[in-house]
């Protein structure tokens, strides 16, 4: 196991290497101009522009600031943002809670909600529940999130104002102690209902189509045969092999929570790493860029240690060899 894992950690460390270097390389290559963007771009003074060039050290090769980078980055410096003037991991760091407070609680509960209906279902195979559920499914997936935001947020907040319309917490009157967990509470109930809805058909029929396959098994049968209940065979063998692709499905999502969800967040004013990766690419902020990116690499890398990790515990079939 050991040197499985070492070899994984190997390959993590060189994929992450390879992901920036490309990230950092194309998010230069892009059309615009950050420095103009900074002096103004209906007539920058060229002055002000060779300084702030030199300044961030946009006069060298690109080749040249990846090296540089690097060299920070092992130091613990990722950089300054353009934009904020501000550490990029200081402003990463306000930014990523509440969007992990948001994508994690939207898809535990459309892992849950999926999981135990797509299971349900595929017992009840053909039936009405069945057929319901399947087409609901695909209606849901097809559905844009910022659509369904947007009518949400017309129907619950703009006409029945159940539910606050955008944003965090209550601007106007905030609140402490409780009461402000409470207000969070209360704003996260439409973003949250939006992404669980449309997050929803993906694990339902992931965990659908993988109960049907591991029932109709040869093994499956031959307990069948012998007479153990149904019961035993479910919940022993089924259940245990069918949430292997949902786990890899969980293990990508999670390593991807990071980057958040820009379309959503946008949608309700909800400030986290979804809203500052569309503004940092809008207004080419590299190093905000070159930060995120990074972070995503290294959370894609280690998440897919982890599942393997859990692989071998869930199926006693897979082993890695010393």
């Amino acid at each position: 196991m050991r040197r499985y894992i070492l070899k994984r950690l190997l390959t993590g460390i060189l994929m992450v290497v390879i992901s920036v270097a490309l990230n950092f390389t194309l998010i230069r290559l892009a059309p615009g101009d950050p420095v103009k963007m900074i002096a103004g771009l209906d007539d920058p003074n060229p002055e002000q522009v060779r300084v702030l060039t030199e300044k961030y050290g946009l006069d060298k090769s690109i080749p040249e600031q990846f090296v540089i980078y690097i060299k920070d980055v092992l130091h613990g410096d990722f950089g300054y943002s353009y934009v904020n003037e501000r550490p990029v991991l200081e402003v990463i760091g306000e930014k990523v809670v509440p969007t992990l407070m948001l994508s994690l609680t939207a898809m535990v509960l459309a892992v849950v909600l999926g999981t135990l209906i797509g299971v349900y279902a595929a017992r009840k195979n053909g039936g009405p529940f069945d057929t319901i559920m399947c087409n609901m499914s695909y209606l849901f997936d097809s559905t844009p999130s910022f659509w369904l935001g947007l009518i949400l947020m017309l129907v619950f907040a703009s006409t029945l104002k159940w539910v606050p319309t955008s944003g965090m917490v209550n601007l106007r009157a905030p609140a402490t102690g409780i009461g402000h967990v409470l207000d969070v509470l209360h704003h996260l109930i439409l973003p949250v209902s939006t992404l669980v809805i449309v997050q929803f058909p993906y694990y339902f029929r992931i965990a659908r189509s993988s109960v049907l396959q591991v029932m109709s098994e040869d093994f499956i049968t031959t307990f069948r045969a012998t007479g153990m209940k149904e019961k035993r065979i479910f919940n022993k063998y089924v259940m245990r092999n069918a949430i292997i692709p949902t786990i890899t499905v969980v293990g990508n999502s999670l390593a991807f929570l990071i980057s958040g969800t820009v379309y959503v967040e946008t949608v309700f004013s909800w400030p986290g790493m979804g809203r500052l990766l569309y503004s940092s690419i809008s207004k080419r902020d590299y190093p905000m860029l070159s930060g995120i990116y990074l972070i995503i690499a290294l959370s894609v890398a280690a998440m897919m240690i982890v599942v393997d990790l859990v692989y071998s515990v869930i199926d006693p079939r897979i082993k890695y060899d010393e």
